[in-house]
């Protein structure tokens, strides 16, 4: 009796647990669409040809702030859009969760935070988030211009909410674009993600 009722929890946490697609770096990114919080439509597919970069994001998730407080991520964003890189952040937090907000306070934050990424998507059903197992934020994945993921995982090598931490880290965004961008082989495709759980 025991063990069927252990079954029969196991079967029930699987049917409750979110559905995770497995992505794999060197295959082709899958292909989605959502809106900005300007009410622009996107599709990853638009941007063939570019190298693309995804970041997960809560602005209210500590792991977050370690990178948006003092600048870092905005000054990433900022560098390579300017390169022409496309830099899509975007928000998974369902209604009621942390990190949920309306497009018109996301452009809020957007403005005083100074942030610089080519648009803010909004995924609040979880849909893409799920499509791309998307775990943390931040999470980050690059696409180059073929629509193959070339990186997936942290954005650097320490993973704590100590924005202190940021100098003496490795920055895996900074390291896989600046190969890419250079027609260089990327030394490492794939890190451990760290920060808080994507509030489905």
């Amino acid at each position: 009796m025991k063990t069927l009722l252990l079954g029969l929890s196991l079967s029930l946490a699987l049917l409750v647990a979110p559905a995770f697609a497995e992505v794999e770096t060197g295959k082709a990114a899958p292909n989605f669409t959502l809106t900005d919080t300007k009410g622009t439509s996107h599709s990853l597919a638009d941007f063939k040809g570019k190298h693309v970069v995804l970041e997960w994001y809560n602005p209210d998730c500590p792991f977050v702030v370690k990178h948006y407080k003092p600048g870092n991520m905005q000054a990433l964003q900022k560098t390579y859009t300017d390169k022409g890189v496309v830099w899509l952040s975007i928000n998974s937090s369902a209604t009621g969760k942390q990190g949920h907000y309306s497009a018109a306070e996301f452009n809020k934050l957007i403005a005083e935070s100074k942030s610089a990424p080519t648009a803010l998507l909004l995924d609040q059903d979880g849909k893409v988030g799920k499509q791309y197992a998307a775990k943390t934020t931040p999470h980050i994945y690059i696409i180059n211009p073929e629509g193959t993921l070339i990186y997936q995982g942290a954005i650097d090598s320490k993973p704590s909410a100590d924005s202190d931490d940021i100098a003496s880290s490795e920055n895996y965004v900074k390291t896989t674009l600046d190969a890419a961008l250079a027609g260089k082989p990327i030394k490492v495709g794939s890190t451990k993600p760290y920060g808080c759980s994507v509030k489905y």
